[in-house]
């Protein structure tokens, strides 16, 4: 569908960066991002921790993944710090994403309300801030993948046409 996107996906979780639960949100996206064609060129589990999240993402920005993925964090329990640690070291936030995440989502699930989905631009990369439900992530995933080729292209400054 949408070929030529590098494309990191970290997965946000106490638990499952403690090895105490198995990451599904992780390799669910990575299945949907070989499905779309997009190239994941890194991953990694990390704990509910703002600078860890930051430096993950600056790390993959800077490895060259047009596309972070972030699932994780974005609720509003206690260490969910998703959204705080992109808007710390965001140039820009996309607030169409996360609008569009929410309320298609609510189709689905009245607890969408409840979700702090975002996305941002961070150095050249655009990073998506997605639910840490499996399907969650997916679907939202999903609900905004035409905006997200010409979003990167214009993240790594790329001329487009239109």
């Amino acid at each position: 569908m949408s070929s030529g996107i590098s494309v990191g996906i970290i997965t946000v979780s106490d638990r499952a960066s403690a090895g105490e639960y198995e990451d599904y949100g992780g390799p669910a996206l990575r299945q949907a991002c070989q499905d779309y064609e997009w190239q994941v060129e890194a991953e990694a589990i990390i704990p509910d921790d703002l600078e860890k999240i930051q430096r993950t993402i600056r790390a993959f920005s800077s490895q060259g993944c047009g596309l972070v993925l972030t699932t994780g964090g974005t609720g509003i329990a206690h260490r969910d710090v998703t959204p705080e640690a992109i808007r710390g070291i965001m140039r820009l936030e996309i607030p169409g994403f996360g609008e569009s995440m929410r309320m298609q989502s609510l189709e689905i699930t009245p607890n969408a309300i409840l979700s702090r989905s975002l996305a941002a631009i961070v150095d050249a990369s655009l990073v998506i801030a997605l639910p840490g439900k499996p399907s969650g992530a997916v679907e939202c995933l999903g609900f905004v993948l035409g905006a997200i080729p010409h979003s990167v292209k214009l993240a790594q400054g790329v001329p487009t046409s239109c």
